[in-house]
């Protein structure tokens, strides 16, 4: 495939759902495949100069067996919000 003068071709391994979720997209807005790629790996790499690490939050979460279980158990039976995040919220309601 030629290129335009400035420009590289990369190549990356990505998940089934991953190229879905593109071929959806590409579709469904009319880009291009390469447009739409390097918007998007430009903005996640702008975050991820600008932004501190803690805010950046990874599109896939692993969990430890023990960690799972008790999300798993929160799920199930979930615990009272502590009484400050209940005076937030009532904050925000315009209570």
């Amino acid at each position: 495939m030629a290129t335009k003068a400035g420009e590289i071709q990369i190549s990356a391994v990505v998940s089934k759902s991953t190229k879905a979720m593109l071929e959806a997209m590409v579709k469904a807005r009319g880009f291009k495949k390469g447009f739409l790629v390097e918007e998007a790996l430009r903005h996640h790499l702008q975050a991820l100069q600008e932004l501190p690490d803690d805010i950046i939050i990874p599109s896939t979460l692993v969990l430890t067996k023990e960690s799972f279980e008790e999300v798993v158990k929160e799920i199930e039976s979930p615990s009272e919000p502590p009484p400050a995040l209940r005076k937030l919220m009532s904050r925000r309601r315009g209570h």
